[in-house]
């Protein structure tokens, strides 16, 4: 009768996981990534396998996970969201069943999703993610697969950092296996560089698709850069401006930042990665903030520079036109055709001029001491975006374009300039003879940033108990 009763909990748990629902309906559809799959092996030599792992789970403390974020390759491929997975993707068909593709997931298990989440499991796989021939990830290790008769195995570079587990269906002993299978001692540079170049050459250019949410995902990262123009003071912290940009960012459904946000006043704006966030007044100094969200896995990265009292100085003034006008110049090259290299010479160019005319530096050279960072990278599933950095632009890629100058204290020039720290970034998708610019609803011109900053914002507005 136990066992009967455990049976009924077990069947009703399993009835309740999966029962969510008021799910976004925006996300990538099953077509797309099978589309993707379809696109890779295209660029696949012939009779070759190429092997996709998941991300493993990472220690936040002791016993708690980091909330997980799936390898960027395997989201792509397939749509999986979880750890312990695999993906197998054939050049020729395979087998009686003329199978081209495999996909091994996380097993169900009532018990551990009633602590973790739901699992989708070898039929959600197929029904939401359109498979056709799945398996729980510990069948992995007698799966049937010779892969010593192919000529190729393509494979990314292996993780160093997969937590040892002694269970069957771990990431960890599903690699070990994937190596003893294939007779894999050390790491292939040729089947890296393979993987490397395929999956740059698709993601590189973005679909219709993959357009549509990038739009999203910049354009409501705009709405929390003019928020914070609004709510900003003399007084507020640095973690205050960074939690509104984590409101407004889940108000309209991202699932967070694609990358530690960057909130840095004064000497903290000089800091090209700073990520403290705890200043605990702007005082009146620039406020830099470098923060997008993360919208269904994909990224935006917006900075704006804006004075914590609303008005610039003379000399903040000065060097933040200089990098308008930096950024200003790469635009005008923004198209089908140019180098991608050009974009960063044309930048450095101009900044190097203003601060010359500003008597800062004397030599063109030195402009790397201020300006010491590259002006574009690409931009999507990853914050730095895979893509051919050495080609040349090309129609549907999406870039970022941001000039900056940062003048640390004690830095040689005279003090008024020390600790004026200036980025501006712009997400743009580049067009055949021009570009759009996916963060235009951010103003980006002193003054425009000067008159946002006397609206009145919303949280401004907020009262909440002293503690």
């Amino acid at each position: 009768m136990k066992q009967f009763f455990l049976f009924l909990f077990v069947l009703t748990t399993i009835n309740q996981i999966h029962s969510q629902e008021n799910l976004p309906t925006d996300y990538l559809s099953k077509e797309f990534h099978k589309s993707r799959r379809e696109a890779f092996r295209n660029l696949m030599p012939v009779n070759s396998v190429a092997v996709v792992f998941s991300y493993p789970e990472r220690v936040f403390s002791k016993d708690i996970n980091y909330n997980f974020h799936q390898n960027p390759d395997m989201y792509y491929l397939t749509g999986y969201k979880e750890p312990d997975a695999v993906l197998l993707l054939f050049k020729e068909p395979q087998g009686d069943e003329k199978y081209t593709e495999v996909l091994f997931v996380r097993e169900r298990n009532a018990l551990k999703e009633t602590w973790t989440g739901r699992r989708l499991g070898i039929e959600g796989a197929k029904s939401k993610l359109g498979f056709t021939k799945v398996y729980n990830g510990v069948d992995f290790h007698s799966f049937a697969i010779d892969y010593k008769k192919f000529d190729k195995i393509i494979y990314d570079q292996f993780l160093t950092n997969v937590t040892t587990s002694n269970s069957p269906e771990s990431l960890y002993l599903i690699i070990q296996a994937f190596k003893t299978k294939a007779g894999i001692t050390k790491e292939d540079a040729a089947s890296v560089d393979l993987f490397t170049s395929i999956t740059n050459s698709l993601r590189e250019i973005k679909t219709s698709e993959e357009m549509e949410l990038m739009r999203k995902t910049v354009k409501l990262s705009c709405i929390a850069h003019n928020e914070v123009m609004k709510a900003v003071g003399p007084d507020m912290s640095e973690n205050e401006a960074d939690g509104i940009h984590a409101y407004i960012h889940r108000k309209y459904g991202a699932e967070g930042e694609g990358y530690p946000p960057i909130v840095g006043t004064g000497a903290n704006g000089c800091i090209l990665h700073y990520g403290e966030n705890n200043a605990a007044k702007m005082e009146n100094q620039l406020l830099l903030m470098d923060v997008g969200s993360e919208y269904h896995g994909y990224s935006a990265d917006v900075t704006r520079t804006v004075p914590a009292n609303g008005k610039f100085t003379e000399e903040q003034k000065a060097i933040y036109q200089i990098v308008y006008d930096a950024q200003e110049e790469v635009f005008k090259i923004c198209k089908e055709g140019t180098p991608f290299q050009d974009l960063n010479k044309k930048a450095k160019e101009v900044v190097a001029a203003g601060l010359i005319k500003l008597g800062i530096i004397s030599d063109p050279k030195d402009v790397k001491i201020y300006y010491p960072h590259g002006c574009s990278h690409f931009l999507g599933l990853d914050v730095h975006d895979k893509g051919n950095y050495l080609g040349t632009l090309k129609e549907n890629m999406v870039l970022t374009v941001e000039p900056g100058i940062y003048i640390p204290a004690n830095s040689k020039c005279d003090k008024k300039w020390w600790n004026i720290g200036v980025r501006i970034e712009d997400d743009i998708a580049i067009k055949k003879d021009s570009y759009e610019n996916l963060s235009i609803d951010s103003p980006r011109k002193w003054q425009d940033i000067e008159a946002l900053a006397k609206q009145k914002s919303t949280f401004n507005e907020m009262k909440f108990p002293k503690i």
